[in-house]
């Protein structure tokens, strides 16, 4: 049995090479848009790859075979999970300037990595003696790879949880800053750029596209709307529109950037408190479950065992 097992997973593994090997074939291989009007815009014309190339590059021709294999597996998974703009939503909230197909080229990928582990546990079970079905096998391989799909979208959620932490936690300093330059004599838009050159961090990085959106032609409450948008984050949505009524009503923005200073790190204070509150209650499970039942035979145990000594 065990033979016949191994023999379907050499024969499956094979099956498999060869459909990626057929997949990726240069008749099969879909064009881009690139790859159709590259040539008649390009300046000079690129010489032939096929004379340029020294011998067979195998590794490429995998590599390419194995991303046009993950690019189609992804395009199937955006058709049937969806969520496009859910996920465009997240990648444009974590600064990623990738696409949503890439994203899901990358959970195609992650889905094909879970299968070649399905695959090597199904092997090692196999020749350790154990009976693995046909069925459990199949199972284990779709368990595979709905793990790589789905981890990949947690992961991606978790990503986006950290770097808006990292927001959070550099927005006071950061406002105060822009409030000091301000007060100093720098106008809205200088004061973003001396803290933009100044500072190093996940808000900085924003506020150097919001920087990016007013060059290119964008007002200043437009590009800090779009960025308070864009973040989906309360405090700096607070904070953009503090700033852009400030500037249209002719509000002092030094008075205006301190209150939001004051007010954001009045939010930290609580949120620590509240997060304080949740692992006070998460320390009380050790204490109740293991240190108290321990104190309690401790103190138990020596009356119990000297009733049984002194019982004739």
């Amino acid at each position: 049995m065990n033979g016949v097992v191994t023999g379907v997973l050499l024969g499956g593994t094979t099956a498999s090479g060869v459909v990626i090997a057929f997949v990726g074939s240069p008749p099969r291989r879909k064009l881009v848009l690139d790859d159709r009007l590259g040539p008649y815009l390009r300046d000079t014309a690129l010489p032939s790859r096929l004379l340029a190339r020294r011998g067979v590059d195998k590794g490429g021709r995998l590599e390419r075979a194995f991303r046009d294999s993950a690019r189609d597996i992804g395009a199937r998974i955006d058709k049937v999970l969806g969520g496009t703009a859910d996920v465009r939503r997240r990648l444009d909230r974590l600064g990623n300037p990738i696409t949503v197909s890439e994203f899901r080229t990358q959970q195609g990928m992650w889905s094909l990595g879970g299968i070649l582990i399905a695959v090597v546990v199904m092997v090692a079970l196999s020749m350790n003696a154990a009976r693995v079905l046909a069925v459990q096998g199949l199972g284990l391989v779709v368990l595979g790879a709905l793990a790589g799909v789905f981890g990949r979208d947690r992961h991606l959620s978790a990503q986006v949880k950290k770097r808006e932490a990292r927001m959070l936690a550099e927005f006071p300093t950061v406002a105060e800053l822009i409030a000091l330059a301000v007060s100093a004599g720098e106008s809205p838009v200088g004061a973003l750029e001396r803290i933009v050159r100044l500072t190093r961090g996940e808000l900085s990085a924003e506020l150097a596209r919001t920087l990016s959106d007013i060059r290119a032609g964008a007002s200043i409450t437009v590009a800090l709307e779009t960025l308070g948008a864009r973040t989906g984050l309360l405090p700096l949505s607070r904070f953009a529109d503090g700033v852009a009524v400030a500037v249209e009503r002719g509000t002092p923005l030094a008075d205006v950037l301190r209150a939001q200073a004051i007010d954001a790190r009045e939010a930290g204070k609580r949120a620590l408190m509240e997060a304080g509150g949740r692992k006070e209650i998460g320390m009380m499970v050790p204490v109740v479950f293991f240190v108290l039942p321990i104190t309690i035979l401790f103190m138990i145990f020596p009356g119990a065992y000297s009733l049984t000594v002194s019982v004739p």
